[in-house]
C-alpha cells in the first residue's frame, strides 16, 4: 500500500497548483485559492446558514480560502445582501461558516471591503450620499454577469480629517474578523472600491495629502495596513491591489508605477500575501490581450504572491513553473465547481458556470447546487 501513497505524492509533484506551499505561518496542502466572490445571499447583510454548506464545499484540507468581499461599516454599502461584519449578530453569524471551514482543514481570510462611491443613496444610511475621495459621479455600469446595470449616487467627497475614522473603520473590521474565528483578512483595495478610487490617479483629484503624487495616492491605503497590522499581526493581513484594471471608472495613467509603488511599500510591513489581478482583466469580466505583467510586483514583493483573472488549469501552473506567481485565485470556476483543486489534479472536466445566478438570492440554485465528482459519477 505504501508505493501507491508514494505514486500519489510524485503524481501531485508533477501538477505544480497541487504542490504544498508555506505561506507565513500556514501551511497549505496546494495553490489553488478560492477567490473573493460576491454572491448577494447575506439578507439584511447577516451572513446566513446556507454559507456554511457553500464555503464547507469548496474546503480542502490545507486550502487557502478568501470569504466573499465583507462590508466594514453603514457606509460602506453598495449592493444588496452582501454580509457585513461591523455588528455582533454580524460576528455572530460568521462564526458557525468559519468552524465549518476549520473543521475540514480549511484556511480562510476575510475579505474587508468599502465600495465608496460605487454605491447610492437607498444603501445609505437616512440616505446620505456616498462618501469617495472625489465628488466625481459615477456613470451607469454593466456588473460582472454581463447582464444588470446599476446606478451610483454621485458622492460626497471626504473632508481631510473624516479619513482616520474609515481606517479605523477597517481596523475594527479586522479585529471582527479574528473574533468571528478568521485566520486572517485581505484588505479589498481593488475593482474600483474605495481604496482604489483614492489609488488612482483618474478618480482622485484631491489636494491635500491624499491626493496628488502617487505617495499621497497611496497613502489612504497604507495607512488601513498599517492599522490592521497593528491590531492583528502582518502574519494575518493580506491585500488585494488591481492597478492595471479600469473598473467602475478607476483607471490610473501609468498602471506599472503604481503597482510597483504599492508591492515595495507593503515589504516594510511584513504582511502574509499580496493578491494582484492581472493586468488582462481590464473589466471584470472579460480578458483582453496586453502586453503589461506582473513580474516587476512579482520581484519586488518580499511575501507570497497570489495572482487572478481569467486563469484555467494550464496557465496556473505554467504561473507557478515560471515563478510568477506563489498561488492562483480562481473564481467562476471555483464558483462552478466546489472541488476543484481536485478536478485539477485529476484533470477531470469542469461544470460551466451559469452568469445569470451569480448574484441572485436563492440560497440554493447556482449557489450549493454545482456538483462535485463524487455525485456526478
Amino acid at each position: 500500500m505504501p508505493k501507491m501513497e508514494n505514486k500519489t505524492a510524485e503524481e501531485k509533484q508533477h501538477i505544480p497548483l497541487m504542490t504544498p506551499y508555506k505561506m507565513g505561518n500556514f501551511q497549505l496542502s496546494h495553490r489553488v485559492v478560492l477567490a473573493p466572490l460576491t454572491r448577494q445571499r447575506s439578507y439584511g447583510n447577516v451572513p446566513q446558514p446556507h454559507a456554511i454548506l457553500y464555503y464547507s464545499q469548496r474546503t480542502t484540507q490545507g486550502g487557502l480560502l478568501i470569504g466573499e468581499a465583507t462590508v466594514i461599516s453603514e457606509t460602506g454599502r453598495g449592493y444588496k445582501d452582501t454580509p457585513g461584519i461591523w455588528t455582533k449578530e454580524q460576528v455572530e453569524a460568521w462564526k458557525p461558516i468559519v468552524n465549518e471551514v476549520h473543521a475540514k482543514g480549511g484556511i480562510f481570510f476575510s475579505q474587508i471591503w468599502h465600495v465608496g462611491r460605487v454605491s447610492n443613496k437607498e444603501f445609505q444610511t437616512s440616505g446620505q450620499d456616498p462618501i469617495s475621495c472625489t465628488d466625481k459621479p459615477l456613470a451607469p455600469q454593466i456588473r460582472s454577469n454581463g447582464l444588470d446595470v446599476i446606478h451610483f449616487t454621485p458622492p460626497r467627497r471626504l473632508t481631510t480629517n473624516e479619513i482616520p475614522q474609515i481606517v479605523n473603520d477597517f481596523r475594527i473590521a479586522a479585529r471582527n474578523a479574528i473574533e468571528a474565528g478568521f485566520d486572517g483578512v485581505e484588505i479589498h483595495g481593488a475593482h474600483g472600491y474605495l481604496i482604489d478610487q483614492f489609488m488612482k490617479d483618474q478618480v482622485n483629484d484631491r489636494i491635500d495629502q491624499y491626493g496628488g503624487s502617487l505617495g499621497n495616492r497611496c497613502r489612504f491605503a497604507l495607512e488601513i495596513v498599517e492599522a490592521i497590522v497593528n491590531e492583528i499581526g502582518g502574519d494575518r493581513v493580506g491585500i488585494r491591489l488591481s492597478p492595471f484594471a479600469s473598473y467602475m471608472e478607476s483607471r490610473d495613467t501609468n498602471p506599472g508605477a503604481l503597482g510597483l509603488y504599492m508591492a515595495e511599500s507593503l515589504n516594510k510591513y511584513d504582511i502574509a500575501y499580496c493578491h494582484v489581478v492581472e493586468p488582462r482583466m481590464k473589466q471584470a469580466w472579460e480578458k483582453s490581450e496586453c502586453s503589461e505583467s506582473l513580474v516587476p510586483m512579482r520581484k519586488a514583493f518580499k511575501g507570497t504572491f497570489i495572482v487572478a483573472g481569467g486563469y484555467d488549469r494550464e496557465d496556473g501552473n505554467n504561473v507557478v513553473v515560471e515563478d510568477r506567481a506563489d498561488l492562483v485565485a480562481y473564481g467562476r470556476l471555483f464558483l462552478a465547481n466546489p472541488d476543484l483543486p481536485n478536478r485539477f489534479e485529476l484533470n477531470a472536466p469542469l461544470n460551466k458556470y451559469n452568469r445569470e445566478t451569480f448574484y441572485t438570492s436563492d440560497p440554493i440554485v447556482g449557489y450549493t447546487d454545482y456538483p462535485s465528482l463524487e455525485t456526478t459519477s
